[in-house]
């Protein structure tokens, strides 16, 4: 997204001053963050650096001591992730929380089953498997992944790169708002991290922001349109990818070179 642009548009999501204590340990220390519509942003930090802790408050994972967050510009609160996925905050944890057992389809809807109209669905609870494998079908198709042949085929039978697609499908089918993608290559190979880097990019093109937490340097550089670096418990600074290298982030996301104009 063009910088111009940025500054000119209000942050789609956004947190101030966010606090988390665990006993003694401080995970967030004033913490802020700022989404933008229609942006990739990655988030990049050391190990301990809390941007765990920063994505879950986002996410309705955990709930800070202090501070704001804000979607629209209005106050929010999450008590759980499934009050920030009503407000359309959808994330795509690092163990895909899918059930390997299920189907495709199943997996997609786990959660927000559609049931059949009439009295069989209100009363006896059954479901429209129909109606349910067509819209599966439909997303995986606009996502260009109906390479996967069988929309009822167990996900256990499908390679990384496949399972990680129809995780982010089902993020995308119902993440009106946000998508949140936790690592999403971390445990692919070359040519299935390319094909979600695809994917990313085009869940982006339909206009819908993402939050990528990435170790991944060059596949943050090579999609996200800022870089949030976050370092001992808050927002060090947002770079440019266009305008800094991956040694300049690595040096600021260690300590070993402070961007300018932040002093030491």
């Amino acid at each position: 997204m063009d910088q111009e642009n940025l500054v000119m548009s209000q942050p789609l999501l956004s947190a101030r001053n966010l606090v988390k204590r665990y006993g003694r340990v401080t995970a967030m220390d004033h913490a802020d963050f700022d989404l933008y519509p229609g942006e990739i942003l990655a988030v990049i930090g050391d190990n301990g650096a809390g941007k765990s802790s920063l994505i879950k408050a986002i996410s309705g994972a955990v709930q800070p001591d202090e501070g704001e967050i804000r979607l629209d510009g209005q106050p929010v609160s999450f008590a759980s992730p499934l009050e920030a996925r009503q407000m359309g905050i959808e994330t795509v944890y690092q163990t895909l929380a899918l059930s390997p057992a299920l189907s495709i389809s199943d997996n997609m809807f786990m959660g927000r089953e559609i049931r059949r109209p009439g009295v069989l669905g209100k009363w006896f609870g059954m479901l429209d498997k129909p109606a349910m494998d067509a819209f599966a079908r439909k997303k995986l198709s606009e996502l260009g992944l109906m390479t996967i042949q069988n929309i009822g085929q167990p996900v256990e039978t499908l390679s990384g790169g496949q399972r990680q697609g129809v995780a982010v499908a089902r993020a995308a089918a119902f993440g009106s708002r946000v998508i949140i993608l936790d690592e999403p290559t971390a445990a692919l190979g070359v040519k299935e991290s390319r094909r979600v880097l695809d994917l990313i990019l085009d869940v982006r093109s339909r206009g819908i922001p993402i939050v990528l937490i990435s170790h991944n340097m060059p596949h943050v550089f090579e999609v996200a349109d800022r870089i949030h670096i976050h370092r001992l418990g808050r927002r060090l600074c947002v770079i440019d990818p266009r305008e800094h290298t991956m040694s300049d982030a690595v040096a600021y996301m260690t300590g070993a070179r402070l961007p300018e104009g932040i002093a030491a």
